[in-house]
């Protein structure tokens, strides 16, 4: 793409401004940058963009968006554009250099802090079912079809986006659902993607670490339901909203969209659970599209609510309401959601991403519910640790949550990052509340953890594996090891 083009949107280029320049690639990382690319300097919590100009211009930059001139070389010709906020003009270059991928996809966003990966499973079961091929971009992986390709973050930046999207053009998809992060709308990361649904699945601690504040967390998420609603070229599009939550209901959304809210018993979407196990449910729906009974192979009533949400955006799409019925009932599941480990044990062995208090809540509850309905004297038992170098406030509350839940609980490393990890569990158990020591167990070594669970455990008892679900890995320091909860629960059961 020429230079000239690629900037032609922005006021006060000249006509014929470097109109002989090719641009090769976007780049904000100088390490990056190859001859003929546009480096965009960002303003970063740990490193400041403008500070590697001069890197990026050794290594052939031919042009340079920033917030401030003061580092550029004297000798430097190429072509500058200062900007208020070089954030959002990267979002914009990176949809611009690869063509606008999202105009002709059936853009669909999730948000929320819990069951952004399973409804963006769900969803692609329903649109492939209705053979309308769709691209997935997530924290587990990014995938179209048979091809894979590895997640770096839940939403990556707007030039891996963009990149992305494109690529799922190139390669016949109709359709993307991504996973969207409070960290990407409060970047911009996603400012260009025209949305044809967006998806908001609930809100509750996690990530005060960086926003600091509930109050902060929910207003990232709501720009995807205002600014970037208002801005979408599709028509019509819709907002599905769970209102059980209370952040849901204070959503605003923009006057174009099509609000559509679903919850058990209140909403344009329910749900009444007829039956369930430990490994499938079968509920009612009503629906705005009309009424069914559908068989969902996962348990737990958070994972019905996934369903009405996924059900809803299929809906939104134009696929009959019977057609995502039948799709759900082939769903094969999520790595790391509630995925069960088989054995001949009589145990049942779950792992499970949830690292916050209200996932955590929400997958024991759901399996205490599935014991009684099923009139069992079955033993829970917890296995979780947190997360270093993240939110503290939350550990305590997640303590809590395992004891409130559990038979038994054993406390051990989760990612420690680069603190120690006997800190981090002291910082889990310092506020015992008094009686309750004696459900806890400490075991620093994470497999060890899940071993003695899984030899403690009597027959027809649970044991859920919490925190790390489809990770293949575990960050100690710097350094990011082999480990999968999966594969060690499989290597103790034999």
């Amino acid at each position: 793409m020429k230079l000239q083009h690629l900037f032609s949107i922005f006021p006060g280029i000249p006509e014929n401004s470097f109109s002989h320049v090719e641009v090769s690639e976007i780049c904000y990382d100088a390490r990056k940058v190859v001859p003929g690319a546009v480096f965009v300097a960002i303003r970063g919590s740990k490193a400041d963009g403008h500070d590697f100009i001069e890197d990026a211009i050794s290594k052939g930059a031919a042009a340079l968006v920033l917030e401030d001139r003061s580092k550029i070389p004297a000798n430097f010709s190429g072509f500058v554009l200062q900007v208020p906020n070089s954030r959002q003009v990267l979002d914009i270059l990176a949809s611009r250099f690869y063509w606008d991928p999202g105009r002709d996809l059936f853009c669909v966003g999730v948000t929320g802090t819990n069951g952004k990966t399973s409804i963006t499973y769900m969803v692609e079961c329903i649109l492939d079912y209705a053979r309308m091929p769709v691209g997935v971009i997530g924290t587990v992986n990014h995938r179209l079809g048979e091809k894979v390709w590895p997640s770096e973050m839940t939403t990556p930046d707007p030039v891996n986006l963009q990149k992305r999207m494109n690529e799922f053009r190139q390669e016949g998809a109709s359709a993307v659902v991504m996973e969207v992060s409070s960290h990407a709308l409060e970047q911009k990361r996603v400012d260009s993607v025209p949305f044809n649904s967006v998806v908001f699945t609930n809100l509750t601690r996690d990530h005060l670490d960086y926003h600091g504040t509930m109050d902060e967390y929910f207003k990232a998420k709501q720009r995807l339901f205002t600014d970037l609603l208002w801005k979408t070229s599709k028509s019509p599009c819709f907002a599905i909203i769970n209102t059980d939550d209370k952040w849901g209901r204070q959503l605003r959304v923009a006057d174009p969209a099509i609000l559509w809210t679903y919850g058990h018993r209140e909403g344009d979407f329910q749900y009444e659970v007829i039956k369930m196990d430990f490994t499938s449910t079968l509920f009612k729906v009503q629906t705005p599209a009309g009424e069914g009974e559908v068989y969902l192979p996962m348990s737990g009533t958070h994972n019905v609510m996934n369903a009405l949400a996924a059900m809803a955006v299929g809906i939104s799409a134009g696929i009959p309401l019977q057609t995502c019925i039948a799709a759900l009932k082939t769903f094969t599941g999520v790595p790391g959601r509630l995925q069960a480990v088989k054995n001949d044990k009589d145990l049942s062995v779950f792992i499970d991403y949830a690292h916050s208090p209200d996932a955590l809540e929400n997958v024991l509850s759901a399996l205490i519910r599935v014991r009684e309905s099923m009139g069992s004297s079955a033993k829970i038992w917890t296995v979780f640790g947190c997360g270093g170098d993240r939110d503290k406030g939350k550990r305590p509350l997640m303590t809590q949550m395992a004891l409130r839940y559990s038979n038994h609980v054993i406390i051990t490393s989760d990612n420690p990052r680069t603190e120690d990890p006997i800190q981090i569990i002291r910082d889990m158990t310092d506020a015992l509340p008094a009686g309750e020591q004696y459900k806890i167990q400490v075991e620093v070594q994470r497999k060890d953890a899940i071993q003695k669970a899984i030899r403690q455990a009597k027959a027809g008892d649970v044991i859920l594996i919490a925190g790390k679900g489809h990770e293949d890995y575990q960050i100690i320091g710097q350094e990011k090891l082999p480990f999968s909860d999966f594969k060690v629960a499989e290597e103790c059961l034999k």
